[in-house]
């Protein structure tokens, strides 16, 4: 009959369900398992130990080695190391990341090399270069005594050291961040009758802010633990020249243990906000990428 329509199936397609996991459970438990471990026997175990030292002696000496005139020096110059070379770095990182990213231009391979090259040279030969550039026999040696400017064994020379070795960290995080976003948006706010540093501020800058912070965070962080170059131009003298990893290499030298694991808890603090600061910096980032 005409009324009788048959009744076609209701065909499922059937999709291959997606494994939880592309390891089995017990492959999971085993490498977190050695993970923690690793992390608990080369990362919290000495940093536990760090603060045990410290207060070996109890906290009068644990006060009075932090305290000291020679270790206030010496924190005083770290703090001045990192207020002069990490803003420097910021900007020239920023300035080289646009450039890089914005523009075509002759050399721009060999800037991206210069950029790497302190990933590449063992800072202690980037100290020696100092001391060979600017000493009172290196290059410029004579020109430097003859106008009286004192570069090494001296604190320019330790902010020269420290900004070299920390000169990739803002670059690097920029330039991949700035080459994704492209140039589309600066293009359209010049359109629109914005000028370069209108453009820079207001489109630019709003863009990049967590990955810039996030760059000073780990220029921060080398700046303060910095030993082998700054260890070659400051001369080691007590009170004027020691940083912080300075300071603490003299004390453990003279058997001082407690003194030199006070210093270093206080580098182990700063180097635990550096870490929550990154980690809050790395979430907004995410959160941020996730919106858009």
């Amino acid at each position: 009959m005409a009324g009788n329509v048959p009744i076609q199936p209701k065909i499922v397609p059937n999709f291959p369900k997606k494994p939880s996991s592309a390891e089995p459970a017990w492959m999971q438990i085993i490498l977190i398992t050695i993970s923690l471990l690793f992390l608990g026997l080369f990362l919290v175990l000495p940093l536990i130990t760090i603060f045990i030292q410290a207060f070996d002696q109890g906290v009068q000496v644990y006060l009075a080695a932090i305290t000291d005139p020679e270790a206030l020096s010496a924190i005083k110059l770290t703090l001045l190391v990192i207020v002069i070379a990490v803003p420097l770095n910021a900007v020239f990182g920023v300035a080289a990341a646009w450039a890089i990213s914005k523009f075509q231009f002759r050399g721009k391979n060999l800037l991206i090399t210069i950029i790497d090259l302190p990933f590449a040279v063992s800072p202690v030969i980037a100290g020696l270069v100092f001391v060979l550039l600017f000493s009172t026999h290196g290059l410029f040696g004579e020109w430097l005594f003859a106008h009286n400017i004192k570069i090494i064994f001296a604190v320019p020379g330790i902010v020269l050291a420290t900004i070299f070795v920390t000169l990739p960290f803002v670059a690097r995080e920029l330039i991949p961040l700035m080459q994704a976003q492209g140039t589309s948006e600066e293009e359209a706010s010049i359109s629109l009758g914005a000028g370069g540093w209108k453009t820079f501020c207001y489109v630019t800058i709003p863009n990049i802010k967590w990955g810039l912070l996030y760059g000073i965070i780990l220029c921060n962080a080398r700046a303060i633990g910095e030993f082998g170059a700054v260890s070659v131009v400051s001369g080691h003298i007590r009170g004027l020249t020691n940083t912080m990893p300075l300071h603490i290499e003299i004390l453990y030298g003279e058997y001082q243990f407690a003194a030199a694991f006070a210093v270093a808890t206080l580098m182990s603090i700063l180097a635990i906000i550096t870490l929550v600061i990154k980690s809050v910096l790395e979430w907004k980032t995410k959160k941020q990428l996730s919106n858009t």
